[in-house]
């Protein structure tokens, strides 16, 4: 059996087609060896240089050693090159690295070391593909959907597959396959009985029924639930909020008819009694700097960011406060 490539780069924003693409190495390095030690690491807590004494040293109860290793992004220094590169000089076939990265591109010496085949670009799915892919998605496991009930899923989900993948599998244990999902059984599933998230988040954040201070308190207690929860990033929640408002936008812009479903249509003419659409300009500015901040200054800061953030966005509708200490 041939060996396994020692190195893998997978890249872009689609973490499910990326997650699918680090299991697939998995199975296949199981396969070769059997039981394999696996590691997980974040390059912006662990240093590159204890990843690769790891990997060089094996284990001493399997087989091989597979790591992967997130923020690949920040492997920029020439010493940091030069380690991997040395690394792969000797590398056992019984070692692999995965790198991740959410962003599409890396430093182009580090691409230069992982040959072209072991390398992946996740990019989302086009706008165009998103409705079909959901609505084949319930047809395949037997399940009809209406089209307005397939788009809310869309609005209200985290829009990469293996995101609509968990969510969507929810419908199958709720309702018997005779029976199509309508826009009052998504509400109800994905609003009514689910976990905290982004679009929760957002609901709170936005909710004109509540005063500005009220929706800050809700907002901060939702956050902390998402972040004790382990389930979403700090850039994949402002990702998401970026998307509400890029929607309050378009509302603002082109009103209901940009809007298919009406469950959508209730609530961002609720949202935009909340924000102008300069406001909304504003606040996606200050998304746009906090995820620049957060993926500059790693994790130590990364709770206190997004608390100013929403202090920054509920409380003063998009206008920046100077420092975190006010």
């Amino acid at each position: 059996m041939a060996n396994i490539s020692p190195i893998y780069l997978f890249t872009g924003p689609e973490f499910g087609d990326r997650n699918d693409a680090v299991e697939k190495v998995k199975a296949s390095h199981k396969k070769q060896f059997g039981q394999i030690d696996e590691h997980l690491f974040y390059l912006n807590e662990t240093p590159l240089s204890q990843v690769l004494t790891i990997l060089q040293s094996g284990t001493l109860f399997s087989d091989g050693v597979l790591i992967v290793c997130k923020n690949a992004e920040l492997i920029k220094k020439k010493e940091d090159i030069q380690m991997i590169s040395d690394w792969l000089k000797d590398a056992q076939s019984s070692a692999v690295l995965i790198l991740i990265s959410d962003e599409i591109k890396v430093d182009a010496k580090l691409e230069k070391l992982v040959p072209s085949a072991n390398q992946k670009k996740c990019w989302e799915m086009y706008d165009s593909d998103k409705l079909p892919w959901v609505m084949n998605y319930f047809s395949k496991n037997g399940y009809r959907i209406q089209q307005s009930a397939a788009q809310l899923i869309l609005e209200m989900i985290e829009n990469n597959k293996q995101a609509l993948q968990n969510e969507c599998s929810r419908f199958f244990v709720c309702f018997p396959k005779e029976h199509e999902i309508t826009e009052d059984d998504v509400d109800s599933v994905l609003t009514h009985n689910r976990e905290e998230n982004v679009f929760t988040l957002f609901n709170a954040m936005s909710n004109p029924s509540d005063s500005a201070q009220v929706r800050l308190e809700k907002s901060l207690i939702i956050l902390q639930k998402i972040r004790l929860s382990g389930d979403n990033s700090p850039v994949m929640i402002v990702s998401g909020l970026s998307a509400c408002f890029r929607k309050l936008i378009l509302w603002h812009k082109e009103g209901e008819s940009a809007f298919p479903g009406s469950l959508q249509k209730k609530q961002y003419r609720n949202v935009a009694r909340v924000w102008t659409m300069g406001q909304a300009t504003a606040i996606l500015a200050i998304l746009a700097s906090t995820d620049m901040a957060i993926r500059s200054d790693g994790n130590l800061m990364q709770d206190l960011m997004l608390q100013k953030m929403l202090y920054e966005i509920i409380l003063k509708n998009g206008a920046q406060i100077s420092s975190l200490d006010q």
